[in-house]
């Protein structure tokens, strides 16, 4: 697949790189560069992304690193099972838990809250590090949602890391879940209370908390002007605008055929009397802007 020029290689991460050593100079080049653009596109355009880390994949099969690219690739394009087969051989190769929460979550997207929940009792767990801890609360009170236990899901996200006021990666997250769960469970004000603690963490919009929070408190965002007026204004002044065009080039050819310079003056001085005359109001716009993912 096409990778531009610009794109070297050398973008990737050290670790990563010190992973690829293992390769061939000019085949550690190549899988460098696909993994770059696993990494420039798995946002906006996984099924690409999803395409380079096949092909990273096919020329480095036996780096961990590959692994677990793949593994987020498959895993952004909800490929369950490729990516949970991806992530557990890269735990074989590095024998890391750092993907014991994702893992637990590609359960989940196959259906299959209860081990999911198995793992999150696993010893694992207690090997990972407080952010990853955190995604691992996260995915457990998603399975207890996933096997209707809304109650029991409402408690598991109830955690020191959820009480305290300081700002972490996770906080937003953990924030907007908890909300969103105390709203599944018809407890509105509380829900709201955490949409709005949600939104004074989250200062990347990485959640949609504002928008929930709006639409709790009866907030509806419209357009300044629909489709149709926008289309009924732009009709209205094309005929203004061809007939001011049409009267100016009628002006410049009346200019041009008087030889008479005093007429000529006059001429100009009766066009900026009848300018002064004319008021131009310009329209204005104004405009209102108004993920749950395994």
């Amino acid at each position: 697949m096409p990778i531009p020029e610009d794109v070297t290689g050398d973008e990737i991460d050290k670790s990563v790189r010190q992973e690829l050593l293992s390769l061939p100079k000019t085949l550690a080049e190549d899988v460098a560069r696909n993994l770059v653009m696993v990494a420039k596109l798995i946002d906006e355009d996984p099924e690409q992304a999803y395409a380079y880390s096949r092909i990273a994949l096919r020329l480095a099969s036996r780096v961990a690193a590959v692994r677990e690219a793949a593994g987020f690739a498959a895993y952004a394009t909800q490929k369950y099972s490729e990516a949970l087969a991806e992530f557990r051989a890269s735990r074989r190769m590095t024998g890391s838990v750092d993907l014991w929460p994702v893992m637990a979550d590609c359960e989940r997207g196959l259906g299959r809250p209860e081990r999911a929940m198995a793992m999150a009792g696993e010893p694992e767990v207690q090997k990972l590090d407080k952010a990853g801890q955190v995604e691992m609360r996260l995915v457990a009170a998603g399975a207890r949602r996933d096997m209707g236990q809304l109650d029991a899901a409402i408690v598991t996200l109830q955690s020191n890391e959820l009480a305290s006021n300081s700002v972490q990666p996770w906080t937003a997250r953990l924030r907007y879940a908890y909300a969103d769960a105390l709203l599944s469970a018809g407890r509105e004000d509380e829900a709201r209370e955490w949409f709005a603690k949600t939104i004074e963490a989250d200062k990347d919009g990485a959640t949609d908390a504002s928008d929930r929070l709006a639409e709790l408190d009866g907030v509806e965002f419209v357009d300044a002007m629909t489709d149709d007026e926008v289309q009924v204004e732009a009709q209205a002044e094309a005929p203004a605008d061809a007939a001011i065009e049409s009267g100016t080039r009628e002006l410049d050819d009346d200019a041009a055929d008087d030889d008479d310079d005093d007429e000529v003056h006059a001429d100009i001085e009766a066009d900026e009397d009848v300018d002064a005359d004319i008021d131009i109001d310009a329209p204005t716009d104004s405009d209102a802007d108004g993920n749950d993912k395994h």
